[in-house]
């Protein structure tokens, strides 16, 4: 039986978030923060199934690069308050097959948020 589940937050440097930390955390990736000179190690991370960059068709091709976008990111907000970054998370059921499960949630994505 599927629960539904939907959370959204805000990554926002006021609650002491990195958009690069966040980032390197989520895709189970090494990143190194730019604005800080802190890397950040999730290589040994598990349960990441797949870390996947969504652009615009308009996009710069920079953009795909998860290091360097979120650099960007850090780079072009300049407040101690900054909201850098939206974490949306969502419930897939577990009866759904695995690549039935990735479609949904790509074409939401792109739907929605591309």
């Amino acid at each position: 039986m599927a629960i539904y589940h939907l959370s959204m937050k805000i990554i926002s440097r006021s609650s002491g978030y990195s958009a690069v930390a966040s980032a390197a955390y989520r895709s189970g990736s090494l990143m190194l923060d730019e604005r800080t000179g802190l890397t950040h190690d999730y290589t040994r991370k598990s349960g990441v199934a797949e870390a996947v960059i969504l652009t615009p068709a308009t996009a710069p091709a920079w953009c795909t690069n998860r290091a360097e976008l979120w650099n960007a990111v850090e780079k072009a907000e300049r407040r101690k308050n900054s909201q850098l970054a939206r974490e949306i998370e969502l419930a897939i059921p577990h009866e759904l097959p695995q690549d039935a499960a990735r479609e949904t949630v790509l074409a939401f994505v792109r739907e929605n948020f591309v």
